[in-house]
């Protein structure tokens, strides 16, 4: 299968000591050996994402919307890709305000586009982070993916950055089976005609 899709994969949190690092590289691998995508890593904590925003809102200023210099590598992902995988921990039964920064100081460049998740946590695996994710990229006009992956009790089902579970590499291709056809499917629609916004 050819590498025709932009893939960027998220690491959400930048809490000292966090996990997603791990997470994502482990989901990079998987992306890359699927064969469907050009796979970049965005991991926030290189990126400088201000919780305060501007008064204007990037809805309305689109390319002009003024983003701190630093934000650049996170805006040029974001808009040259066809696909993102966002993982994210749960904190609090929600998700870190560093994404929610980055989701905020970006309005257009989610429009149309499939996005899946990767969630961990305790018990619930960062479900309750995902199903806030869910709506607010589904306010963004972004297409959330329903099979996600969600590891619970991450601390002990994760062995030399790999997940315990025998099943996750099949779970994961089923995640990127559905996030190839709709990054396909969405970038035909958007090359055949403006989306209306």
């Amino acid at each position: 299968m050819e590498n025709t899709h932009k893939l960027v994969i998220i690491v959400g949190s930048v809490r000292e000591g966090r996990f997603g690092p791990v997470v994502a590289s482990w989901v990079a691998d998987q992306a890359r050996a699927h064969g469907a995508f050009d796979v970049q890593v965005v991991d926030l904590a290189d990126v400088e994402v201000p919780l305060a925003l501007p008064a204007a809102s990037p809805k309305f200023a689109g390319d002009d919307y003024p983003r701190p210099a630093g934000m650049e590598p996170l805006t040029s992902a974001l808009d040259g890709a066809d696909a993102f995988v966002v993982v994210t921990p749960e904190y609090n039964h929600s998700y870190p305000a560093s994404l929610k920064a980055a989701i905020d100081w970006h309005f257009t460049h989610w429009t149309a586009k499939p996005v899946a998740f990767v969630s961990y946590g305790g018990a619930a695996g960062g479900r309750h982070a995902v199903l806030h994710l869910e709506n607010v990229l589904t306010e963004l006009h972004a297409v959330t993916i329903r099979d996600g992956l969600a590891f619970p009790n991450y601390f002990t089902a994760w062995q030399d950055g790999q997940p315990l579970d025998p099943d996750a590499a099949g779970y994961a291709k089923t995640l990127l089976d559905q996030l190839t056809w709709w990054a396909g499917a969405l970038r035909a629609a958007r090359e055949a005609a403006p989306y209306p916004a």
